[in-house]
């Protein structure tokens, strides 16, 4: 050998040895059982939250479930296998679901929509159709630039809702796939087209795979039974909400679901269980630059290129982003008596799921994630428009 290439190996191989003399960073340690009650006991006192539900997943698998507080005004314990409102987390469970019908050649991610319609989408008038799912007969022709993909991603172009508009109908903001702009009525206009080009019933869908994980209480449209463990819940001034009956199946958040269901349903996301390799990439891949402050109000400016966060993106039905600990991906779930989040760490397989019946608690979710999986690096300013 050259005397000039072994030097070279010697190099390299005193490169190597001096790596493995380094001791490896060690993984942020969970916390035992007892030290997470206290904090979640400390959170309950700061905030005043009278409900909140959590999940730990460790490797792929559920390692604790617990439930704290109330359920409702009389005091009722709040239980894991109390049904609670998932609001957004919808959101996620229909990118699982319209993955699983990718991989059953159903759709594809980039097909425009229009090939799944037999007639233009602006010409779905009816009643029900508008009263079902929203007003499309305004939209001008950039809805056939529409697809999959880009409905989730929320890039559709649309406002959150389209009764949010003066006239109440959805319109475009800008072209379908150039830039973020949440938008709950993407996820109605892919159900639409799902429901009613391919004849593909979201409710059976999803109760298909909740049934196969094992999810025995969650469902995307209100079931009776549901009464008998119900969580009502508590809004920013400390009234009491009653759970809302939803009596349609909403893509945008009509989900009901307990805290030992969902957090099956996190265990299959974060390992791809039930979709092809493939399609599990899908969800979790980058797939556009979310340049704005904050998500809401979902049609602000973006920033200047020097101040927009470099790694979050927009995943299928989430969002990804990567911190000290890798890649990783969370969505949250609001309303005024509501507050969830599902965080995951890709590469350790580990997540955390928080169910609040109580709006007050979303400010320590925060130092609560952190407390249980360390730095993960979730953009909590964006997502809640605080450091």
């Amino acid at each position: 050998m050259p005397i000039y290439k072994l030097g070279f190996c010697l190099l390299a191989l005193c490169a190597a040895l001096l790596q493995l003399g380094k001791p490896a960073l060690a993984a942020h340690k969970i916390p035992k059982p007892e030290s997470i009650d206290a904090k979640v006991a400390a959170l309950m006192h700061t905030t005043g939250a009278k409900g909140l539900s959590l999940a730990i997943i460790e490797k792929g698998k559920v390692i604790l479930v617990k439930s704290y507080g109330n359920r409702n005004a009389n005091g009722d314990p709040l239980t894991t296998d109390t049904v609670m409102y998932g609001a957004s987390l919808t959101k996620t469970v229909i990118a699982y679901t319209v993955m699983s019908e990718v991989d059953n050649g159903t759709l594809s991610l980039d097909t425009p929509i229009d090939h799944y319609l037999s007639q233009p989408l602006t010409s779905y008038g009816s009643e029900d159709t508008i009263n079902r799912y929203a007003d499309f007969t305004k939209l001008d022709e950039r809805w056939r630039k529409l697809t999959p993909r880009i409905l989730l991603t929320h890039s559709a172009g649309f406002s959150n809702f389209g009764f949010l508009e003066p006239d109440g109908k959805l319109k475009f903001h800008f072209d379908p796939g150039s830039r973020y702009a949440y938008s709950g009525d993407g996820l109605i206009t892919l159900q639409f087209v799902m429901e009613n080009g391919l004849k593909i019933d979201i409710g059976s869908r999803t109760r298909a795979i909740f049934d196969r994980l094992g999810m025995t209480n969650t469902s995307l449209i209100w079931r009776p039974d549901f009464a008998n463990n119900l969580a009502d819940g508590w809004t920013a001034s400390g009234a009491v909400e009653p759970h809302d009956e939803r009596s349609k199946v909403r893509a945008s958040g009509s989900m009901d679901t307990t805290i030992a269901d969902f957090a099956k349903f996190a265990a299959a996301l974060v390992k791809g269980e039930g979709l092809s390799k493939q399609s599990a990439s899908e969800i979790f891949k980058p797939q556009l630059h979310i340049t704005t402050k904050t998500q809401f109000p979902s049609l602000q400016p973006p920033l200047a290129t020097s101040s927009q966060r470099p790694d979050l993106y927009a995943g299928l039905g989430l969002i990804v982003f990567k911190g000290p600990e890798g890649p990783g991906f969370f969505k949250g779930g609001h309303n005024d008596s509501t507050a969830n989040t599902l965080v995951c760490i890709q590469k350790s397989q580990r997540c955390v799921i928080i169910l609040s019946n109580d709006v007050r608690s979303e400010t320590e979710f925060p130092a609560l994630v952190k407390f249980i999986l360390g730095d993960t690096g979730v953009p909590y300013e964006w997502e809640y428009g605080v450091k």
